[in-house]
């Protein structure tokens, strides 16, 4: 099910930035007990990667290779979640994908999260990340 939207994908020189938007639906944030978001990526002959996740209460988690280079956030007056993404490498194009996780009860922890992409109930389609040397 595509429910999510992202934009701000494109093609950039290595060193330069991209931030991502994906526009979620109100009900993730006022119809569970709780929720985490984040941001996945697959480039062709690769596995699909979590890249960063942000929960409830805005803690977050990365993987190793973004970590201070990339920043997720989330706005949810605007029903809106955010990836900055700087100092971009070539090894970071792929197709980029947002999901949520909704849970009817107990917490969503970042970290667990970050590893298990098929817990994530709602997906975007997807933008394309091309970083050129």
């Amino acid at each position: 099910q595509v429910q999510l939207a992202e934009s701000g994908g494109g093609s950039v020189q290595a060193g330069g930035s991209l931030r991502l938007t994906c526009v979620v639906p109100g009900y993730i944030y006022r119809g569970y007990s709780s929720y985490c978001m984040g941001w996945f990526r697959q480039a062709p002959g690769k596995e699909r990667e979590g890249v960063a996740t942000i929960a409830d209460d805005d803690s977050s988690s990365y993987t190793h290779s973004v970590q201070g280079r990339f920043a997720i956030s989330q706005d949810n007056a605007k029903n809106a979640l955010y990836l900055q993404m700087n100092s971009l490498k070539p090894e970071d194009s792929a197709m980029y994908y947002c999901a949520a996780y909704t849970r009817e009860e107990g917490p969503c922890y970042s970290d667990y999260a970050l590893e298990r992409a098929e817990l994530f109930n709602y997906w975007g389609q997807g933008t394309q990340v091309t970083v050129s040397s």
